[in-house]
């Protein structure tokens, strides 16, 4: 989301007049491995969100998540309705229901035991999730990226934004692992968050009680989160007002690629400027 000065989200959105306050998870070890979905939702993002509300002194908040962070606030918007006041989703899985994409499918209990892993391992390594986003496009991964590269290595400014881009992909981090176990479990296997079956902290999650305006920006070319999956969202809330928009990207893409800065993010901007107007 601030990966470079000029493909920069958060640029974007201090350009357009907002504060913007960016989580920072940390980075999980074995003595976090035990952290739940619960901790995070209703404790940190809980925290979080008070802070920045007092901070500013406003009773609700703009609240933006990109992809797993994006299930969380939605989550969270459930729970707190009163506190956000716009909902922004990127390339978000809401309906996990759908057999679009390879990891809908390879995370089936059928052929993933989540339990063996988070059991061995404590948290789920970061290597182990870069290679399986690798292997979801392996001839696009180990050879074509390279072969772009070699054709382009004159292009300062491409390779500039080649290496940014790769840094990040390779700079992965684990997911804590209880966190991981119950994401797998409840929402890929069991699809419980549209089916109204997803409890937090003894509490129901239920998608209908939210009903602040909703921006869902999805990729088209988004081989980790289909758009369907994001969109399905609109079909659970009572959002009286909603509105979605689209990019010939990827999933990275969405944030990073010069098309979406140029054409997506001033117009999704200005949508949440224009639906601010009480902040």
């Amino acid at each position: 989301l601030d990966l470079k000065t000029d493909r920069s989200v958060v640029r974007r959105l201090l350009d357009r007049g907002f504060d913007v306050y960016l989580i920072d998870w940390g980075i999980p070890d074995d003595a976090s491995s035990q952290l739940r979905l619960e901790d995070y939702v209703c404790k940190f993002l809980n925290d979080v969100v008070s802070f920045v509300c007092d901070h500013v002194g406003t009773p609700h908040l703009n609240l933006l998540g990109y992809c797993m962070g994006g299930t969380m606030s939605t989550i969270f918007t459930s729970l707190h309705p009163d506190r956000v006041r716009n909902l922004i989703l990127m390339a978000t899985p809401i309906d996990f229901a759908g057999d679009k994409g390879l990891l809908n499918l390879w995370a089936r209990e059928e052929y993933f035991d989540v339990d063996k892993l988070i059991d061995a391992f404590g948290n789920c390594p970061g290597e182990l999730l870069k290679f399986v986003f690798q292997l979801m496009k392996p001839v696009q991964n180990f050879a074509e990226k390279q072969l772009t590269l070699s054709e382009n290595l004159n292009d300062a400014a491409f390779v500039d934004n080649f290496v940014a881009v790769e840094r990040w992909a390779g700079d992965s981090i684990p997911v804590v692992g209880e966190t991981f176990r119950q994401y797998v479990k409840s929402l890929y296997q069991q699809n419980q968050l549209v089916k109204g079956r997803l409890r937090l902290a003894g509490l129901p999650v239920r998608l209908e009680a939210i009903e602040c305006p909703l921006l869902l920006l999805v990729a088209e070319k988004d081989h980790l989160v289909a758009p369907e999956s994001t969109l399905a969202l609109k079909q659970h809330v009572s959002s009286t007002e909603s509105r979605s928009m689209s990019i010939d990207a990827g999933h990275v893409g969405l944030a990073v690629s010069s098309r979406a800065h140029r054409q997506l993010w001033p117009e999704a901007a200005n949508w949440i400027a224009h639906h601010s107007t009480e902040l």
